[in-house]
């Protein structure tokens, strides 16, 4: 073996000593939820997706080396009532023919102290991408990692709900988006 070979050999193996829990970062999905609030003719109107999952490579201690990527079923939404459900896979709102998933890729993380952090990514929906920054914190119980947070999108941005459905009267263009997300492997902060 070669000094190269040996030398690389050990930064593989420090690599995957000094992040082991890293590696083993998950999303536990059947106690996470990630709702949507939007108003019609100024009444709220709540819903949720059902299937999401998320890749992490998260360390509190450093968050700006830290990365976070999302995946969302959009077929998975639901307002509770199955005409309306029946509505949401169709071409003027999520047109989930086309466009199945919308995803989330973090630029950048910063911490801001007490378990608060703030990440800032790439939000793409229905073929339109834009930024934006979410307000994350954390809490920890044991092994397990809560993160909450909310955050605002305008639907237009996303051409949800077009045709007819874009006059903001009817359906308001604010639409919040929240999450509570269980994790495990994330490291003690």
């Amino acid at each position: 073996m070669t000094t190269l070979n040996r030398w690389v050999s050990v930064a593989a193996l420090a690599a995957a000593v000094a992040s082991p829990a890293m590696a083993q970062q998950k999303l536990v999905s059947a106690q996470s939820e990630i709702a949507f609030v939007s108003k019609q003719m100024g009444v709220p109107v709540e819903g949720h997706f059902k299937k999401f999952d998320a890749q992490l490579n998260f360390d509190p201690a450093k968050p700006a080396t830290s990365k976070i990527a999302f995946t969302v079923d959009v077929a998975s939404a639901t307002l509770g009532v199955k005409e309306t459900d029946a509505e949401l896979p169709k071409s003027v709102w999520f047109n989930t023919a086309k466009f199945p998933q919308a995803t989330f890729q973090s630029t950048s993380i910063k911490g801001l102290g007490g378990g608060k952090f703030e990440v800032a990514g790439k939000l793409s929906i229905k073929g339109a991408s834009s930024d934006v920054v979410v307000p994350v914190t954390l809490t920890q119980s044991g092994a397990n990692t809560t993160a909450t947070g909310s955050f605002a999108i305008k639907r237009l941005t996303y051409k949800i709900g077009e045709g007819e459905w874009a006059d903001t009267s009817m359906v308001a263009d604010d639409v919040q988006v929240k999450f509570k997300l269980a994790l495990t492997g994330v490291g003690k902060f």
